[in-house]
C-alpha cells in the first residue's frame, strides 16, 4: 500500500476504536449523569441530526475545499465534542455538544471521516481493487471497533472495582475519545496531495457537489436513508442498555459481547469481497442482508442471556457484508470528482434516517410492553429496504460487472 493509503487505514483503525470505545458506555454515563431514557434518546437524534448537516456541509464541499483540510476539520471536531462531554453535565450543553461535535452513539461511523477517506482511497485504487481495499478497509474497523468496545466495556468495569464511581470510570472513557480526536488531527497532517482530486470543468448545474450522477446518488440516498432509520432503532449503545435491563448484563460483560459482534462483522467484510466478485454488488448486499434481519426480530423472543447473545453474533456474522459492497458501488456509478460529494450525500442521507429513530427507541423502552418493539420495526423495514433495493439497481452495473 501507499503510503497515504496506509495512513487512512491508520486513521479509520483510530476512529473506529473509538467509536467502540466509547459506546458501550455512552448510555450509562448519560444516566449516571442524570438524564432520563427518553432524554438519552433526544440527545442520540439531535447528535446524528448534527452530524448530518455538519457533514453535508463538509463532504459536498470536500472535494473544492480539500478533502485533507476537511478530514483535520472533522478531527477537531470529535475532540472538542469529547472534551465538552467531559465538562459538562447539562442537558442543554450536552445537547450543544451534540450537535457541532462528532460524538458516536452507535459505535459505527459518524462525521464526514468516511466519504472523504474513501473517495481519497478510490482516487489511489485501480476499479480491480477497490471492492477488495474497501473489505480490508471495513474489517480493520470492525476490528478496531471491537476492541475498543471490550476495551472501554472493561476499563470501566476495573475502575469502578477499584473504588471508582460510575460516573468518574465513564467520564475517564470520554477523555480517551477527546484524546483520539487529537491523534487523528495529527494523522491526516500527513497526507499528501495524492488524495486530491482534479475538479473537472462541467457546464452541468452543481446541486450538493453533484452533477451528472444526481439521479443515481439521489436514489441510493432514499433508500440509504430507510436502511438508517431501520438500524438507528438499535444502535449500539441502545442495545447495549438493552441487554442490561432485559437480563442485568454488566458494563464489562457487554464489552465483550460487542467484542465478538464487531469481531465477526469484519471478518465478514471479507468473505462479502469474494461474494460480490462471483455474484455482484448488488446481489451481495441485498441476498446477506435479508437473512440478518430475520435474526434480529428473533432476538427479543430468545428466553436466556446465552440464546440471545448467540442470535446476535450470528446476525453479525452476516449483517455488514452490504457494507463494503454498499461503498464501493456508490464509488463507482459516480464521476471521480463527486466522489466526495456522492459519499457525502448518501452518509448523510443515511444520518437523517438514523437521527430520528434513537428517540423513538427512547420512547418505547420507557413503555414497558414496548421494550422489544425496536428489534422488530428494525429488522422489518430493513428487509423492504433490502426488496427495494434489488428492485431499483440490479441493472445498474459498476465498471468492473460490465
Amino acid at each position: 500500500m501507499s503510503r497515504d493509503t496506509t495512513i487512512l487505514f491508520s486513521t479509520r483503525v483510530i476512529r473506529l476504536f473509538c467509536y467502540g470505545f466509547l459506546s458501550v458506555v455512552l448510555a450509562l454515563y448519560l444516566v449516571e449523569a442524570g438524564l432520563t431514557e427518553a432524554q438519552i434518546g433526544l440527545l442520540f437524534t439531535l447528535t446524528l441530526v448534527g452530524d448530518a448537516f455538519i457533514s453535508l456541509w463538509l463532504t459536498t464541499s470536500a472535494d473544492q475545499f480539500g478533502r485533507k483540510r476537511t478530514l483535520i476539520l472533522g478531527a477537531l471536531l470529535m475532540a472538542s465534542a469529547g472534551i465538552a462531554f467531559v465538562l459538562t453535565r447539562n442537558v442543554l450543553l450536552l445537547i450543544i455538544a451534540a450537535i457541532l461535535g462528532v460524538i458516536s452513539p452507535s459505535g459505527n461511523e459518524i462525521g464526514p471521516f468516511l466519504s472523504v477517506e474513501q473517495a481519497g482511497l478510490t482516487q489511489l485504487l485501480p476499479n480491480r481493487r477497490r471492492t477488495q481495499i474497501f473489505a480490508w478497509y471495513n474489517l480493520v474497523g470492525s476490528f478496531a471497533t471491537a476492541l475498543g468496545a471490550l476495551a472501554g466495556g472493561w476499563l470501566a468495569q476495573g475502575l469502578q472495582n477499584n473504588a471508582w464511581t460510575a460516573l468518574e470510570a465513564y467520564r475517564l472513557v470520554l477523555v480517551g475519545y477527546a484524546f483520539g480526536g487529537i491523534l487523528l488531527m495529527l494523522l491526516f497532517l500527513n497526507l499528501s496531495e495524492a488524495v486530491e482530486v482534479e475538479t473537472a470543468q462541467d457546464t452541468t448545474r452543481h446541486i450538493l457537489g453533484l452533477h451528472r450522477s444526481r439521479t443515481v446518488v439521489f436514489k441510493l440516498s432514499s433508500l440509504f436513508a430507510l436502511d438508517a432509520f431501520a438500524g438507528g432503532l438499535v444502535v449500539q449503545s441502545l442495545m447495549a442498555y438493552w441487554f442490561h435491563v432485559r437480563f442485568g448484563v454488566e458494563a464489562g460483560v457487554l464489552g465483550s459481547i460487542f467484542f465478538g459482534a464487531n469481531l465477526l462483522a469484519g471478518i465478514s467484510s471479507l468473505l462479502a469481497a469474494r461474494l460480490a466478485d462471483k455474484f455482484g454488488l448488488i446481489n451481495t448486499m441485498v441476498f446477506t442482508h435479508i437473512p440478518s434481519n430475520i435474526l434480529l426480530i428473533l432476538v427479543p423472543l430468545m428466553p436466556s442471556l446465552p440464546l440471545a447473545i448467540g442470535l446476535l453474533l450470528l446476525r453479525f456474522s452476516i449483517s455488514q457484508m452490504d457494507v463494503p459492497t454498499r461503498q464501493s458501488y456508490t464509488m463507482a456509478v459516480v464521476e471521480p470528482d463527486e466522489r466526495s460529494a456522492a459519499s457525502g450525500v448518501t452518509a448523510i442521507a443515511r444520518s437523517v434516517g438514523a437521527s430520528i429513530s434513537p428517540g423513538l427507541t427512547g420512547l418505547l423502552f420507557s413503555i414497558p410492553l414496548l421494550f422489544n418493539a425496536p428489534f422488530f420495526l428494525s429488522g422489518g423495514i430493513k428487509i423492504i429496504y433490502d426488496l427495494l433495493l434489488y428492485r431499483e439497481f440490479r441493472s445498474v452495473k459498476p465498471p468492473e460487472e460490465t
